[in-house]
């Protein structure tokens, strides 16, 4: 039995376990219809942040919160979706009005896609893809960056990386492929969701699909999954979140499915009733973020593009922030999402190109 008393939440959630919501995880997965008329209790801000110099926005998909709990990181693609052509700063900070505090990054990424905030501040960041033959024949600098994770100070000085930038490893090793996403465990372990290309039925036996774990130092120690759709496989781990129990929770995104892992890899369980998750955000009180920014007709029948918000432990959906547009193309709604201290979430979005800021109506 869980006790109720020991699992911090807001009010509103706690009230909705004691009205007879709560579910534990094996009832979880047996929630597969589309959670698309649950309540949405927030309002939506656009144009709420600026780019420095008041460039337009690039791509983003990464976005996560300061140790301070109100302050906003966001990396985008330099008013593009890529960084390959340009030397702007692709790392910025912001206060929780909005403001720009510092931004960093300038020349260094291709394409960053997922973002972390260690719990001293150290921004990581997963720079998914090396610059392309038109790319470099653009630019010759680019070569040699691109494919890794990025460790930087809160200043912007580069403390660690993890890969080689500029080659794509085979998902064997320590080099990584297109690292999606990077978190960094209790123990001070790094894990890297690693391949971005999985996420399509015909994807072939060599495509790299797996979570990379490395010491605190930055030592490979061990990787776990495959391309497939079986438990503990992945067709792109797009995004990497941990709970308050140490749990290691996954956005399979092609799998249309979170799997959650112990720190060693063993599977514990799936959940699929927060849709074709890009990105999934935890906060301290086990509320669980989920951004399903590619469900379709075809990719995932009968759901909704948008945010699903719901509980960590136990795997119930409470509220769901629809995509405003009904039949997307492309990327569309939020693909990275984070939620600060007050309650407010943050998507940042690849298509629209924007980061958006959600608050509470009540």
């Amino acid at each position: 039995m869980l006790n109720l008393a020991s699992v911090r939440r807001p009010v509103s959630l706690f009230s909705a376990v004691a009205c007879g919501l709560l579910l534990n995880a094996a009832q979880a997965q047996l929630v597969v219809n589309p959670t698309n008329e649950h309540p949405n209790p927030y309002r939506t801000i656009n144009d709420y942040f600026d780019l420095p110099g008041g460039r337009d926005w690039g791509s983003t998909s990464a976005v996560d919160i300061d140790p301070d709990g109100e302050s906003i990181w966001v990396a985008e693609r330099c008013s593009s979706n890529s960084c390959a052509l340009s030397d702007a700063d692709s790392i910025i900070k912001y206060d929780k009005d909005g403001n720009i505090v510092t931004s960093f990054g300038g020349g260094m990424l291709i394409w960053p896609h997922g973002i972390h905030v260690d719990r001293r501040g150290n921004v990581w960041i997963a720079d998914a893809r090396i610059a392309n033959a038109r790319e470099l024949a653009q630019n010759p600098d680019a070569a040699g960056k691109g494919g890794a994770v990025y460790k930087f100070s809160p200043e912007g000085e580069l403390l660690m990386t993890l890969g080689s930038p500029g080659v794509t490893g085979d998902g064997t090793g320590p080099v990584l492929s297109e690292p999606n996403d990077v978190v960094v465990g209790p123990d001070g372990s790094i894990y890297v969701g690693d391949g971005h290309n999985g996420q399509g039925a015909d994807a072939d036996l060599s495509t790299v699909a797996r979570i990379a774990k490395y010491d605190p130092t930055g030592r490979f120690l061990e990787s776990w999954g495959q391309i497939g759709t079986a438990p503990g496989e992945f067709r792109t781990p797009h995004g990497l979140a941990f709970d308050s129990r140490g749990r290691l929770f996954v956005a399979d995104r092609g799998n249309v499915r979170i799997q959650i892992f112990e720190q060693d890899g063993t599977y514990i369980t799936e959940w699929k009733q927060f849709g074709r998750l890009s990105g999934i955000y935890i906060d301290e009180n086990d509320i669980l973020y989920a951004a399903d920014s590619e469900s379709s007709p075809t990719s995932n029948p009968g759901w909704r593009r948008g945010i699903r918000v719901g509980s960590a432990i136990t795997g119930h959906v409470l509220y769901f922030i629809p995509d405003p547009q009904l039949n997307p193309g492309g990327t569309s709604a939020a693909e990275g999402v984070a939620a600060d201290k007050h309650g407010n979430i943050y998507g940042a979005e690849v298509g629209p190109r924007q980061l958006v800021k959600y608050v509470r109506a009540d």
